[in-house]
């Protein structure tokens, strides 16, 4: 039996096209706008809106309590930077951040090393070495403050130099935030204190997730534990460490409430800070221009600092 065939004028015939419906949207998208929509437009608001507005604010001439928006360009920039305390809010906030991230770092990366190593009791440690990170900075500051206070003649040593005159190390006494010397490198110890633990954690969740074949196969190779760990561990931590400068560094350089509870802006300026600054100058001194130009200086010192690990987490994620 001959096989049917459709005629070629049937063939050609194209089939028809359906057209697509992109309109109206569907009820799924218009929930998924409606449901953002007050998040989208909050921050818009009371975050970007603020702080356009504090922008605006610190080119004004409202330094009283009456609102003066009369537009006076950069001149409470040139004030700020020509005043003798935010100088000294400056100077401390670059050696409070180096030495803050210098010793949260080396601990926070001795600390993983040791518990990396499987000791006994590891979990017990792990939550020792996490506990300061459960408090606020204004407890820690209260606790630093007691055990930092370097007593008097009346009532002798107390706290840390109480304990180093018991150990025979009365050498090592010191003055601590009441020196001007000292002052900001106070703080240091007690923020050490607070977050060295949180950067063990990230890096021991880094070690964790190194394959041990690597250790073998540089162990096999002869390899020393020193090599190892400069040549195969610490360039793979390089994104962890990368990521513990950018979280400890806009916390030093945003630093307040730490400053508040333990020191204020200590003898001479030594512990004030550019936070503590701002609070004297706008709701103690009314001077709001002024204060909300400290406070763009504070938002554009955390800018320079996050803005660039943002575009180069973007980058290597698209590269990905």
């Amino acid at each position: 039996m001959a096989r049917e065939t459709v005629p070629a004028r049937i063939q050609s015939v194209p089939a028809p096209r359906i057209a697509s419906r992109r309109w109206p949207p569907s009820a799924d998208r218009i929930a998924s706008v409606l449901l953002i929509a007050p998040s989208v437009l909050a921050i818009a608001v009371f975050v970007y809106g603020f702080i356009a507005f504090t922008g605006f604010a610190s080119l004004t001439k409202w330094n009283t309590l009456r609102p003066d928006f009369t537009f006076i360009g950069l001149a409470n920039y040139a004030r700020l930077f020509s005043t003798v305390r935010f100088q000294i809010d400056l100077h401390n906030t670059v050696t409070f951040t180096i030495l803050f991230l210098v010793l949260c770092l080396s601990l926070g990366f001795g600390l993983a090393v040791l518990l990396d190593r499987g000791v006994r009791g590891e979990g017990i440690f792990r939550s020792i070495f996490l506990f300061p990170l459960a408090l606020s900075f204004i407890v820690t500051g209260v606790v630093w403050r007691w055990l930092l206070n370097p007593g008097s003649v009346e009532l002798g040593s107390t706290g840390v130099n109480q304990l180093f005159d018991r150990a025979g190390l009365g050498f090592l006494k010191s003055g601590w935030y009441t020196d001007p010397g000292i002052g900001i490198k106070a703080v240091v110890v007690a923020a050490t204190w607070q977050l060295s633990g949180y950067v063990m954690a990230m890096y021991l969740a880094g070690l964790r997730g190194i394959p041990e074949e690597l250790r073998e196969a540089a162990l096999v190779d002869g390899a020393s534990e020193v090599q190892i760990y400069r040549h195969i561990i610490v360039p793979l931590l390089h994104p962890i460490t990368l990521g513990a400068i950018i979280i400890l560094g806009h916390i030093s350089l945003k630093i307040f409430d730490l400053v508040v509870a333990m020191t204020g802006p200590g003898p001479g300026f030594s512990s004030d800070v550019p936070a503590f600054f701002m609070f004297d100058t706008t709701f103690r001194g009314n001077y709001f221009a002024q204060g909300a130009g400290i406070a763009v200086i504070l938002l554009i010192m955390v800018a320079v600092l996050i803005i660039p690990y943002l575009v180069f987490s973007l980058r290597t994620e698209t590269q990905r």
